[in-house]
């Protein structure tokens, strides 16, 4: 007899299998049971594994305490190298003294400000465009999405300069909205959803809100929005916490000693004869605080409507 004992994802019980195969057939099942553990591969981890991981786990961490102890250091004799190593007191002195020079409540309000608009831009245009070429039967789309992909491959500096010019041109230096225009839509964001939804959104379910009277709007907002969920959930983390954390560009559009953002303000705690790392640690502890909490909070929900866009049929 097979000691096969799954049947679909219904899994036979040692009980039953001692009435109708005997009580060998039930100890040889339950000793398989035993052996295979609880991974998908049928075997347990070993301590090969928990080292590697422990490693992982080890090098993501290091930096994060590395700032917070350089944060904690003293600003009139500040460590560095093995002896910042060793947290001191002045964590907490620190992060108020930071906390007033950079402006805190400003540049938080400013940088969630271009951090949101451009993460509900780049979903719904990245949406609609994804939708467009996953979807829509027209001339030229597969050049068009050809010329899109292109584009990612572009280094981001080779526009640095026209984009500038065209911002100043518009008179929109210092101003967040040269922050934020170049970053209403990426190309990432259109090659995302494209292939998200040419695979999860079937042409089915399209050709009946046609059927029922759905205009091509319609159809958009009742089928392609809460197909595309999991997949824009994604893509409005990765842009927002691209914007948050973005640096280059709005220290070179918003001016050095501007406090609009949070990245450019922390920046602004250099000393005028010396790099106080001290206070730049305590400023970027605050600029990553709100995303912490942020992740504390939606990480969940977030990891659930992954799962539920991964699960078909």
């Amino acid at each position: 007899m097979s000691l096969d004992t799954s049947h679909g994802n219904r899994e036979v019980s040692v009980a039953a299998l001692r009435q109708t195969g005997g009580k060998g057939v039930a100890q040889a099942a339950a000793r398989k049971r035993k052996k295979m553990g609880n991974t998908s591969e049928g075997r347990q981890p070993g301590w090969v594994s928990y080292v590697i991981l422990g490693l992982v786990i080890l090098i993501s961490i290091f930096p994060i305490y590395y700032a917070v102890s350089l944060a904690s250091q003293p600003t009139t004799a500040t460590q560095y190298g093995v002896q910042a190593l060793i947290p001191r007191g002045g964590l907490g002195g620190n992060l108020t003294t930071a906390f007033g020079e950079i402006g805190f409540g400003r540049a938080l309000a400013g940088t969630a400000f271009v951090a949101i608009l451009c993460s509900a831009s780049t979903v719904l245009f990245s949406t609609l465009a994804g939708y467009s070429f996953a979807k829509l039967k027209f001339r030229g789309r597969g050049p068009l999405m050809l010329f899109v992909v292109g584009t990612m491959a572009v280094p981001t500096q080779l526009a640095i300069v026209p984009l500038y010019l065209m911002m100043v041109r518009w008179g929109l230096y210092t101003s967040l909205w040269a922050v934020i225009i170049p970053g209403l839509v990426t190309a990432f964001g259109v090659f995302w959803m494209t292939q998200y939804l040419e695979e999860s959104l079937p042409y089915e379910l399209i050709e009946a809100a046609r059927m029922d009277g759905c205009s091509m709007i319609r159809t958009f907002w009742a089928v392609a929005i809460p197909a595309a969920r999991p997949a824009a959930a994604m893509l409005a983390l990765f842009t927002f916490v691209a914007q948050w954390t973005n640096y280059f560009w709005p220290m070179l559009i918003l001016g050095p000693n501007n406090k609009a953002m949070l990245t450019v303000a922390a920046a602004t705690l250099r000393g005028a004869r010396y790099t106080d790392y001290t206070m730049i640690m305590s400023g970027v502890i605050l600029t990553a605080f709100p995303l912490i909490i942020l992740f504390f909070f939606v990480g969940k929900q977030l990891v659930s409507g992954i799962m539920a866009g991964a699960v078909k049929g």
